[in-house]
């Protein structure tokens, strides 16, 4: 990647910080614009932290209007594991499923006992097979799975044991044991707590002085960090898509996807098993405790509707898509009460000989013009944030912090060169 003057001032910075102490704290901070607070925003942020050499004076400033995990981050499913819906372990999979469980167990950590409800249920997730064709390829991609993600072939009593009442259409079902269920709003706001004590960690240290500021504010252009920042990272999911100097560049479609929050009630049915897992197909129930769950998603492709509130005929909508899949395997659902909804605008990538592969890169060149700093981008996650947002928000953190794009793989910078 060909460095304009202001990278090249940039990596001098860089370069300079890995001198003594006081040559670094002579120099102003590297300050560097994180515009989103979700998966993408908080992952980089985290990173930036982490991989920034120990004796640089850094700032980094958080911009997001509604604040953490307001957009589609904080209303996903929250369902973790590292394969396609075919059973398929993802590309970078086993980086990515890696990486996202560092990032969980940090969390964790940073709100230590002090947490108000799980953070991360670990139950598994439980697939029933749903036809033949299904039953073939989920039990042939299951021969590849990651040995730290198991996919395990269970007969109908088995499934049974773990889902009572479970329906099985095929009699066979795929467990994963080590699959998780996130909280998404616990997880950003904990997440985004780490990002806090690393900063004043190792500002403490005695190395280079470290700044965290989240700023609820809209952002309009990207321009308006012109000559204020370094670098600034784009980590606004759909939102990116709505600057003005990205408008109509970036090859991203838009799904608003609805989320129905599901009660059992007291006088209802018996309390969802603590042991059983959660359950995927056509639509997934995120069990987060007893008796509530979550239940997903809807897909409105071309929507541009951001907003997370959801109207009673949407939610009306909603339910009459969502709850004959999920009765397909879980008949009990409709002993569960409804108790409101959420809704998500997705970032959908595109279709590439590799899957959907979400976009990174340095995007000066799709900017134009003479740029005083360095603009990236992290997004297009789609439906799969939380999974890549590990993986990637490193690699993002490591190519911003050295002015190097070619740290990111080919592939999910590719995108620059397809003509729109």
């Amino acid at each position: 990647m060909l460095l304009s003057p202001s990278s090249l001032c940039y990596c001098h910075a860089l370069h300079t910080s890995r001198g003594t102490s006081s040559v670094s704290l002579s120099q102003r901070p590297l300050r560097l614009a994180v515009l989103g607070a979700g998966f993408a925003g908080l992952s980089v942020a985290w990173h930036l932290l982490q991989e920034s050499p120990k004796d640089l004076r850094l700032r980094i400033d958080i911009y997001d209007e509604v604040g953490i995990g307001g957009g589609a981050s904080g209303v996903s499913g929250g369902l973790l594991h590292p394969y396609s819906p075919k059973g398929k372990l993802l590309l970078w999979g086993a980086d990515c499923w890696k990486e996202c469980l560092k990032l969980l167990s940090i969390a964790e950590a940073a709100v230590g006992q002090n947490s108000y409800g799980f953070i991360v249920r670990r139950r598994g997730i439980l697939r029933p097979a749903m036809n033949m064709k299904n039953l073939l390829i989920l039990n042939d991609n299951a021969q590849n799975c990651l040995a730290s993600c198991r996919i395990e072939t269970v007969d109908k009593e088995t499934a049974q044991n773990l889902v009572p009442k479970l329906c099985m259409p095929f009699e066979s079902a795929f467990y994963m044991p080590e699959a998780v269920n996130i909280h998404p709003q616990r997880y950003l706001q904990a997440l985004f707590l780490a990002c806090e004590n690393l900063a004043k960690e190792l500002t403490t240290s005695g190395f280079g002085e470290r700044e965290l500021c989240l700023h609820k504010k809209s952002i309009h252009k990207l321009l308006d960090f012109e000559g204020e920042y370094d670098a600034v990272i784009v980590c606004l999911g759909a939102k990116a898509d709505l600057l003005p100097e990205l408008a109509g560049k970036l090859p991203l479609r838009t799904c608003r996807g609805v989320v129905a929050h599901m009660l059992l009630p007291a006088d209802m049915g018996e309390d969802y098993p603590d042991h059983s897992p959660s359950i995927l197909s056509d639509a997934w129930l995120a069990f987060q405790g007893p008796r509530s769950l979550y239940m997903g998603s809807t897909w409105e492709w071309k929507s541009r509707d951001s907003s997370p509130n959801v109207s009673d005929y949407e939610s009306s909508s909603a339910l009459e898509d969502l709850i004959p899949k999920a009765s397909l395997v879980y008949p009990s659902i409709k002993d569960w009460a409804f108790s409101g909804a959420r809704a998500g605008l997705r970032a959908m990538p595109p279709l590439t000989p590799h899957g959907s592969l979400p976009l990174l890169g340095c995007v000066n060149d799709v900017l134009g013009g003479n740029r005083t700093c360095n603009y990236w981008l992290f997004g297009g996650l789609g439906s799969r944030g939380l999974f890549y947002h590990g993986w990637l928000g490193k690699l993002t953190a490591q190519a911003v912090l050295s002015s190097n794009e070619e740290l990111i793989p080919y592939e999910l910078t590719s995108w620059k060169r397809i003509k729109q």
